[in-house]
């Protein structure tokens, strides 16, 4: 049994790791990697996410769970996320991470074997479809992939793994007001993209390179604050109207004019990124192939891009995620239609099943460890980073990190208020994450250390850049 000792103060209770996965899948040594380490017993974090009683009616626990391929607005979408959480109670947990414009819950399920738990050892995901709501088809993929994951752990190898050491969220909907009014059938733009007051939410989210003045939106500032909440490693935010898998920088430093020239923006991490995109695209039945969607396009190689050689946009989510708090996100566009007919439906759900469950395992690389101080508690909002890699990360208040790195020897730098910093070598390995657990002295008195600046400086943040609890969102429509 693989624990870690030191971490063990009273402040965590352990339990076995469980859900090995098969020699003959693509990571037979990772569920060895560590036990898991529970952090209480408090449902979702701090709380902060609850869900009202169901108004529905649900099935009784002797019909069968079934979801049928079709187009599910926002109340058949409810009642299927309330029906699934109350039919496995053990294995998911629905809650609402703030409202639309038009008062719709932004729905999240996390399906893991601990869903309501923070779990040491197991990463935090997730997936956010729909934010360009006439973009139908992720919806129904995180829909489906919510039933899939939940009717397969006990028949699943690979699935009992994946669920065992991942807390895996997903929203079906950023943008519940904007699918109501889309119709079905429209592959190219059509009403429905926007939220209900107009704003594009893929370009509403403060931004690095740019000043993003437009107003932030409720949709926006709900997910602003939720991945502030958790520490997500890995995110794919799902969209449509083109196959490919696209990755950071969204934006370029250039001028507006050569802006237009779609040069590549590399991120510090592009090799991860780079593997995380081919991930997706090389699961995916088509995407690999690089075929355009239309004969007026071109094709993008191995189904992969970099966003700003694509097109470049200010405002957008996977910038955000990965600049303000480390995540890596991914876009993916999973459909040449944006909302086909739903007889195709399944078509889509087999072209991208294997894509969606491979990508997750992804979380699973790189290096993970603890930052405790000479008395073995936690140091929290530690600022780490990869020498050479300028784009940080925190630690969370259990002193855990993550950082997904492919294989190779690195410089982890590690600095915290009060404390003298650190610099760890540390080696990756292909089969899973190295465990690296870092002890911080004291600085005497006197001493002065200067954290340095991994995230974005304050003069290059949007008005609105900074995650509250406390927004006021009854701001005149415009």
């Amino acid at each position: 049994m693989n624990l870690i000792p030191w971490v063990l103060l009273g402040l965590i209770s352990w339990t076995s790791a469980q859900g090995e996965l098969p020699a003959s899948e693509d990571k037979p040594n990772e569920a060895k990697l560590m036990s898991k380490i529970t952090v209480g017993n408090a449902p979702i974090e701090q709380r902060n996410y609850q869900v009202a009683p169901s108004p529905y009616n649900l099935p009784e626990q002797s019909e069968p769970y079934n979801i049928a391929y079709e187009y599910h607005n926002y109340d058949q979408m409810t009642k299927f996320l309330r029906a699934t959480t109350s039919r496995y109670p053990s294995l998911t947990a629905l809650y609402s991470i703030g409202k639309s414009v038009q008062g719709r819950d932004l729905w999240v399920m996390v399906v893991s074997a601990s869903p309501y738990e923070h779990m040491i050892g197991k990463p935090d995901v997730k997936y956010v479809a729909n934010m360009h709501g006439n973009e139908a088809v992720s919806r129904e993929l995180m829909l489906h992939l919510i039933h899939h994951l939940v009717t397969n752990y006990h028949t699943d190898p690979y699935i009992r793994w994946l669920m065992d050491n991942t807390r895996i969220h997903i929203m079906p909907s950023m943008n519940p007001d904007g699918f109501e009014v889309a119709k079905e059938g429209a592959c190219d733009g059509g009403q429905g993209r926007y939220n209900a007051r107009g704003f594009d939410l893929n370009r509403n989210f403060p931004d690095y390179f740019k000043q993003n003045n437009k107003r932030t939106q409720p949709e926006t500032e709900a997910v602003k604050e939720w991945v502030s909440k958790i520490q997500f490693v890995l995110s794919g935010s799902l969209h449509g109207g083109a196959l490919v898998a696209s990755y950071p920088f969204d934006n370029t430093p250039n001028s507006l004019f050569q802006s237009y020239a779609s040069s590549p923006s590399l991120t510090p991490d592009d090799d991860v990124f780079k593997h995380l995109a081919l991930t997706y695209s090389t699961n995916h039945a088509k995407m690999s192939r690089g075929v355009a969607c239309r004969s007026s396009q071109q094709g993008f190689r191995r189904g992969i891009t970099n966003g700003a050689e694509w097109y470049p946009l200010t405002g957008g989510m996977q910038d955000f995620n990965y600049v303000w708090y480390g995540c890596m996100e991914v876009t993916l566009e999973v459909s040449c239609c944006k909302y086909p007919p739903a007889n195709e439906l399944p078509k889509y759900w087999e072209d991208n099943r294997m894509s969606l469950i491979k990508f997750l395992a992804e979380a699973h690389r790189g290096v993970h460890g603890f930052v405790m101080d000479e008395n073995g508690n936690p140091v929290e909002k530690a600022s780490l980073k990869i020498k050479t890699r300028d784009v940080g990360f925190q630690s969370t208040k259990y002193g855990e990190f993550w950082r997904i790195l492919m294989p190779g020897v690195y410089k982890l730098e590690v600095y915290a208020d009060g404390y003298v910093p650190r610099e760890v070598d540390v080696m990756v390995v292909e089969q899973h994450p190295t465990l690296v657990n870092v002890t911080l002295h004291a600085a005497k008195p006197g001493q002065s250390f200067k954290r340095p600046v991994t995230s974005p400086p304050i003069t290059m943040l949007s008005p609105e850049a900074a995650p509250s609890s406390n927004v006021d969102f009854s701001f005149p429509q415009d």
